[in-house]
């Protein structure tokens, strides 16, 4: 059988990727605008999704044939898995394929570029050096070394943002509601992290119980010259409380890679309240959900969906 086959990823990359789905269907691959991929839902059977499209009951409400989703990201909020499967639909992402993603590092390099970035104010920096002003003294930061970073989740990217924290010469903390450990890397209760932290990377995935868990009374506790760093899931922080703790300087900077609602369109992620106030203010640096997005991650979790999709496919 001859399947119908979606695509909203740039796959110009992934030859293989490609390859792999047309030898089992007819692959059209489309712009990730929900305004053009709603309408040519109806006959597909199988969708290659990006993240910047939200899959919702309206989204499914538009294609009644589809059989299977493949989803090339460890995170699924972009998704109403739920209603996917009460659909009886096969979602597939990548959360648990730890042969594939124990090789990507990027996400947890992201947050310490972001970190870089903000303690050193290289942005600010950057600006006044293109003017020709050589305000050196104005743009100090701090030492990594002898600093401590607590890590909320001692995961896959925790261990990895464990192991380069040490080699700034960082003392390292963690908090993880499963019994876990890693050398070097002292295990404390959450409180006790967020007390003790100079810097606080999040590397938990969104769940009920992780829904707005860093908010106003995790920055009450937190030291003022604490860095926030996020490259989870956005609904992991309460954004209104972030934000008030950074007007308020209850901690001293925030990096994101990711915001809650980032599959919204141009014009509303323009006016989404941290965004907003990031254009404006040098303690907060936004970038557009990048951490995966390196050459070796994006390739290889492309093609491992595809081919995923397409021995699925066989099957059927």
């Amino acid at each position: 059988m001859s399947w119908r086959i979606l695509n909203t990823l740039d796959l110009s990359g992934a030859p293989e990727a490609v390859a792999a789905l047309q030898a089992v269907g007819q692959l059209e691959s489309l712009p990730a605008d929900r305004a053009v991929v709603l309408p040519a839902l109806r006959e597909i059977d199988a969708y290659l999704a990006s993240a910047s499209v939200r899959i919702d009951a309206e989204f499914l409400d538009n294609a009644p044939k589809l059989r299977v989703i493949g989803s090339p990201s460890t995170g699924t909020d972009h998704m109403d898995v739920a209603e996917i499967r009460r659909r009886g639909i096969t979602c597939f992402d990548i959360a648990r394929e730890f042969d594939l993603i124990n090789g990507f590092t990027a996400t947890s390099e992201l947050a310490f570029t972001l970190l870089l970035a903000l303690n050193r104010r290289l942005v600010p920096a950057q600006e006044q050096a293109k003017k020709g002003i050589w305000a050196r003294e104005r743009f100090t930061g701090f030492q990594l070394r002898g600093k401590t970073l607590g890590i909320l989740g001692l995961g896959r990217l925790g261990r990895i943002s464990a192991r380069i924290g040490q080699g700034f010469g960082m003392d390292v903390i963690a908090h993880d509601t499963a019994d876990v450990s890693a050398a070097g890397v002292e295990m404390v209760g959450f409180e006790d992290l967020l007390r003790r932290c100079d810097v606080l990377t999040i590397h938990i995935h969104l769940r009920p119980e992780t829904d707005g868990l860093i908010g106003h009374a995790a920055f009450a506790m937190m030291k003022p010259s604490a860095i926030l760093l996020n490259t989870s899931r956005g609904r992991i922080v309460d954004e209104a409380a972030l934000l008030d703790a950074l007007r308020q300087k209850r901690i001293a900077a925030a990096g994101l890679d990711v915001v809650d609602g980032e599959w919204l369109d141009a014009e509303e992620l323009f006016n989404h309240p941290l965004i907003a106030y990031s254009r404006d203010h040098d303690n907060l640096l936004i970038v557009p959900h990048i951490g995966g997005a390196t050459t070796e991650s994006i390739y290889g979790a492309r093609v491992f969906m595809a081919r995923k999709l397409a021995d699925h496919l066989n099957k059927l």
